[in-house]
């Protein structure tokens, strides 16, 4: 059984969901950003299996996407970068806000992304040591190339990754590599290729910073989620948070 609400939280809306009858409680934590063009409740069966398995869960919306979205799709389609650079400046607000309520036991905090949200989760466990392990699902830490092809900028392209050059995973892998990491990714991913997380896995081991790396991939499958990565998701974080 879960408890699933949306409230506020550090000025914004967020699905928040616990375990039955512990949602005052201190629980292992883990905040869960979606993918583009979708939503928190799109992806809420992520909530609902991670408390079923004893977390608590944080999904926020991402700037300009469900209780944010303004009705501008067409505009929202031409700032992809800008969306992805607002996920991550807004990730110490709300985990101070989260830590303020006094949600997260004994420090165990984690986070998760899907597609958009995992690239947030990569810029995110890069830069803030505090973050006890990470699962990356059918995302990429490596910005400036994928820009080429994904959502290219329609104008100053330069100017709109350039924010993002600090958070590029090749910039952090000592600290990605310092706590348990999970890539997943769809062998036939036809928007995020595999090739986005298998570069990281391989610059992992290459460096000999793979030991607290996990891999899934799965053949046949294109940019979605599957069972399987549920599954995946939940057991990781019950082993590794």
């Amino acid at each position: 059984m879960t408890e699933i609400e949306t409230t506020n939280l550090a000025g914004f809306e967020v699905l928040h969901a616990t375990p039955a009858g512990k949602r005052l409680q201190p629980l292992p934590t883990i905040i869960f950003w979606h993918g583009y063009t979708s939503s928190k409740l799109v992806y809420s069966y992520f909530a609902v299996a991670l408390a079923q398995a004893g977390f608590r869960v944080i999904m926020p919306d991402a700037p300009e996407h469900g209780a944010r979205f303004h009705g501008d799709e067409a505009g929202r389609l031409q700032h992809f970068w800008q969306i992805l650079y607002g996920n991550i400046q807004e990730y110490p607000l709300l985990r101070d806000a989260i830590n303020a309520k006094g949600w997260v036991a004994d420090g165990r905090l984690g986070i998760a992304g899907a597609s958009m949200g995992a690239m947030t989760a990569l810029a995110v466990a890069g830069h803030y040591p505090e973050v006890r392990c990470t699962a990356s699902l059918m995302g990429s830490g490596f910005y400036q190339a994928l820009s080429q092809s994904l959502f290219p900028p329609p104008a100053q392209p330069d100017a709109v990754l350039a924010p993002l050059a600090g958070y590029e995973a090749a910039q952090c892998l000592a600290l990605l590599a310092s706590r348990p990491l999970m890539l997943w990714h769809g062998e036939d991913d036809d928007l995020v290729p595999a090739a986005e997380s298998k570069r990281l896995w391989q610059l992992l081991q290459q460096q000999r910073l793979d030991s607290n790396l996990v891999c899934h991939w799965e053949s046949g499958v294109k940019h979605r989620i599957t069972p399987y990565a549920l599954d995946s998701t939940c057991d990781f974080f019950s082993q590794s948070l």
